[in-house]
Order: structure tokens, then sequence, then C-alpha cells
């Protein structure tokens, strides 16, 4: 569980990732199921990323999809958590899919962003990928995934947990602790969400 799979490390940056998923949004609609056969089920953080970055596009205004986006999250992270080697996901979470041609623009709004964050990337506090702290991040990912669809009632709190969940996944990939650090920025202003609204009710 310290080290990524041979498939994560075949995808190099967050740039790769976000393209792989482009080339694989043709005509008409793309499934999860699809997506995972594309990567790979060994392939932990491209998987983790790809509903995360979906959270950040303007898809995730789509009633619903922040949680189903948030199970996946869950379900993935949770697997890393236990040390799973392979992904596995239910069948109806993979029989799920989304237009190709709204997936396929959102992907493609990010990558001047993945594009900056990879120029930036170095190895860096890489003890936060080592025993006995490997396990925070994955475990900051399950809790996001829980607390998912409460986010819906949130606005905005959705795509700032993606943005989270996008910079610990990245900084698995690159092994830069200091992307997984920054992930406390948006995570701090959910909770901060997340209280106001619980103290309105």
């Amino acid at each position: 569980m310290e080290n990524a799979s041979a498939s994560d490390h075949a995808l190099k940056s967050l740039t790769d990732i976000v393209k792989r998923a482009i080339s694989e949004t043709g005509d008409g609609s793309v499934s999860v199921d699809e997506l995972m056969r594309s990567f790979g089920q060994t392939s932990f953080v491209p998987l983790l990323l790809l509903p995360a970055l979906v959270l950040i596009t303007p898809l995730s205004g789509i009633p619903g999809l922040s949680t189903f986006c948030g199970i996946i999250i869950l379900l993935i992270a949770g697997q890393r958590l236990v040390g799973h080697e392979q992904i596995w996901l239910p069948g109806w979470i993979r029989k799920r899919s989304v237009k190709s041609a709204k997936l396929h623009d959102g992907l493609e709004r990010l990558l001047p962003l993945t594009r900056f964050i990879d120029k930036l990337s170095r190895r860096r506090l890489t003890f936060l990928f080592h025993r006995p702290f490997h396990v925070i991040l994955p475990l900051a990912c399950v809790i996001f995934g829980v607390v998912m669809p409460m986010l819906e009632f949130v606005p905005f709190s959705s795509s700032l947990v993606g943005v989270a969940v996008t910079l610990i996944a990245f900084a698995m990939l690159t092994r830069d602790g200091l992307f997984a650090l920054i992930a406390l920025i948006p995570v701090g202003v959910v909770t901060w969400g997340i209280y106001a609204v619980l103290s309105s009710l």
C-alpha cells in the first residue's frame, strides 16, 4: 500500500490521466466500466482521480452526481486503505454512464490547470507515503466519500472536495506531499460550510 502500482506509474502526470480519459470519450456515452477497463483495475490513483475531476467540472451540477462520485471515491479509497490489489466496484456503478460530449468538454477545460500543477510537482515530504502515515491520505478520501451526500445541500462544496481528492491522489502519484497538505485548504472550507448549514437548522 505504500507504493503506487505499476499501472499508476505508467501514467506519470495528472495531464496524462486527463488525456487518457478524454481519448476514451467518443460519441454517445461512456460508462464507468469502460473507463475502468481503459486504466486497469490495479490503477488506484487514476481511478480515484476520475470521479474527483468530474466534481470539478460543470457536471457536478447534475443532481445526485456528486453523491454518486462520492460513493466511488469511498469504495476505491476504502479498498486502498485495506490493501486490496485490484479495485472492485458493484455492477450498478460500473453500468452508469455519462454523455461523452459533456465529459469530454469538462475534462478539456481542466487541461490548462493540470499542466500548471504538473509543472510545480516534485518529490517533497515523502514521509507521508510511508508507515505509519501512509494511511492518512486514503482515509481522508474515505471520509470525503462518506460526507458527500450531505454536501449536495452546500453550494460548491462538492467541487471543493473534488479539488481536495484530486490533490491527494496527485500527491500519491508524484510522491509530492506538499499537494496533500494544500488539500487541507478546501477541506477547511467544506468543514466550515457544513458547520454553517447545520448551525442554521
